[in-house]
């Protein structure tokens, strides 16, 4: 087949079969280059399409990290206020506890009281 492909060529003069031979292997070359642009070019779109993906994890990662983010500190703000009510209720019975003490010493110095007189 290379036969009939090359029979075209017949009776040129070797000036011009020169310079189509030049012609070809420019041809050639500039098809090897192509290949390899494409295949960067698809070596590029490749790794363009995992960044893309690496962006697009990171990303959901991010927001999943923001969202425990806030929900820790909605648990925080709320064992605040829980606290601060117990330390109040605590403050609340210690002052209960204060006053009954001091009842309780009031009642105590009464009885010794009465029981004095009562001894007298």
């Amino acid at each position: 087949m290379s036969w009939a492909v090359e029979e075209w060529k017949e009776g040129l003069s070797a000036r011009v079969l020169q310079k189509i031979h030049e012609l070809e292997s420019q041809v050639d070359k500039l098809k090897k280059e192509r290949q390899q642009r494409q295949y960067q070019l698809e070596t590029l779109e490749a790794a363009l399409q995992k960044q893309k993906q690496k962006v697009e994890n990171e990303k959901n990662e991010s927001a999943m990290l923001k969202r425990e983010n806030q929900s820790l500190m909605e648990l925080c703000d709320n064992l605040e206020k829980t606290k601060q009510k117990i330390s109040h209720d605590l403050q609340v019975k210690e002052s209960q506890v204060s006053i009954q003490l001091g009842q309780l010493n009031s009642s105590k110095k009464d009885i010794e009281r009465l029981e004095q007189e009562l001894k007298r």
